[in-house]
């Protein structure tokens, strides 16, 4: 039996409560058999400025950051939508990963896209938006499935489990398909 990939998973909303982070524990959850997933936060990052890299000069947790995302073979992107996009703080961890130019931590690591909202069409813009960075990162990216959760406020109880067995036989098959992505994209 092969070691499981380990995952950085990455929540595109800050709040206590966030929908999107439950689906991350739940597909963490999941995904325990065949994945290594852990969420890395992202919401103390400063804003990327191009000129404390130049100096010499990048935040310690920018280079903190950079240094934890590179010990880990994959990624997964768990995201609300904001005005059809990602939200900006999933943009500014996309950033400091990338830069140094010639340094980013993304080329190559397989990933996959989650959108998640309690609106019908699941987070489709953002979804598409983030895959738009990831094709210029070089993250090879899951096509299919394509995972928009949709309605997420009705498929989970008051303490954030998952309520509805359509949605987590489909979590399933999406985890499923992204470790055997993860196998056949991966550095070895």
């Amino acid at each position: 039996m092969s070691i499981p990939a380990t995952v950085a998973v990455f929540v595109g909303s800050l709040r206590k409560a966030s929908f999107n982070r439950k689906i991350a524990h739940i597909l963490a959850d999941i995904a325990a058999d065949s994945l290594k997933l852990e969420i890395v936060e992202i919401g103390d990052l400063p804003l990327y400025n191009q000129d404390l890299d130049d100096e010499g000069t990048p935040p310690a947790a920018w280079t903190a950051f950079r240094e934890k995302v590179k010990g880990f073979d994959a990624v997964l992107f768990v995201t609300p939508e904001y005005n059809r996009s990602v939200p900006a703080v999933l943009k500014n961890a996309l950033d400091v990963g990338s830069r140094p130019y010639g340094q980013s931590v993304w080329g190559g690591k397989p990933g996959a896209v989650v959108s998640v909202s309690i609106g019908a069409i699941g987070g489709f813009g953002a979804n598409h938006h983030l895959r738009q960075s990831l094709v210029f990162l070089n993250v090879p990216t899951l096509q299919q499935p394509e995972a928009y959760i949709g309605g997420v406020g009705h498929l989970l109880d008051d303490d954030g489990k998952l309520t509805n067995e359509g949605t987590r036989t489909f979590l399933g098959k999406f985890v499923a398909d992204f470790a055997a992505w993860i196998e056949k994209n991966r550095a070895h």
